[in-house]
């Protein structure tokens, strides 16, 4: 099996602004191959349009880079590390608490649910990410 990209190419089919002639080039091409209507997404991008697909490599995602996202979030708010464009540290406890918050809320709801790995990783991440809450709050 090999693995495919997953993404999605978004078009802009509107009318509104186009000269008057680029819509009756449309209507003098003829009627749409069966099975592309300008309502529907399609899975190719758009060439005519010069953008090109995104060569970004991002992590797969699933529950532990979902995870890591958020503790990398909380740390932010806690001013743990900085913001990658100004290079400064900004502390805004209330949106921190509300992170730590989200994730043990994950860790109450996925209880029974985890791999051990997944929860190990959820219940270290809390930890630390509350001693330094703690730490910050006093």
């Amino acid at each position: 099996m090999s693995e495919e990209k997953k993404g999605f190419v978004i078009k802009d089919r509107r009318t509104v602004g186009r000269d008057t002639d680029d819509s009756e080039k449309d209507k003098a091409s003829g009627p749409e191959p069966a099975g592309e209507r300008p309502d529907q997404p399609s899975d190719q991008p758009d060439e005519s349009a010069g953008e090109q697909p995104s060569e970004t490599l991002l992590p797969e995602v699933n529950f532990p880079t979902f995870v890591i996202s958020l503790n990398v979030s909380a740390l932010y708010h806690l001013g743990a590390i900085e913001d990658p464009e100004t290079k400064q540290k900004e502390k805004n406890l209330p949106m921190a608490k509300q992170t730590i918050d989200i994730l043990s809320m994950l860790e109450e709801k996925t209880k029974g649910n985890l791999t051990d790995d997944e929860e190990n990783l959820l219940k270290n991440m809390l930890y630390d990410l509350r001693i330094l809450y703690v730490k910050e709050k006093s």
